[in-house]
């Protein structure tokens, strides 16, 4: 399974930024999908999933301002970030796999990735 990452920029805080990921096949049909994202110098972290029925878990140091949602072909899973902050600057990536591989990032490959740059 191949992962495109895109959407990323350059914002100001505040501002708000919508990533998509994009997947071969029906991966995003049978198992949950997620955001994670790695700042320099930083250990990639999870930041938000959504389970093929649509349950969602976003990451606390992101809570009630990231939204993590897929299109009803469940082709593509989107990140919303409203209000962003200089502390969300990192490359994003997506993937997908059992809860077990979610939680512990056990993947065979990631994407390139989207850049996220938040500063004023």
């Amino acid at each position: 399974v191949q992962f495109v990452e895109s959407g990323g920029g350059l914002v100001q805080p505040g501002e708000s930024l919508r990533l998509s990921c994009t997947a071969s096949g029906t991966i995003f049909s049978i198992a949950i999908a997620a955001w994670y994202r790695q700042a320099p110098g930083k250990q990639r972290e999870l930041v938000a999933s959504i389970s093929r029925l649509g349950s969602t878990n976003v990451a606390d140091s992101v809570k009630g301002r990231f939204t993590i949602s897929r299109d009803s072909a469940r082709k593509t899973v989107f990140l919303k970030m409203n209000n962003l902050k200089p502390e969300d600057t990192a490359i994003y990536y997506c993937n997908a796999g059992t809860p077990e591989a979610i939680r512990s990032m056990d993947f065979e490959a990631w994407g390139q990735g989207t850049q996220v740059t938040v500063q004023g």
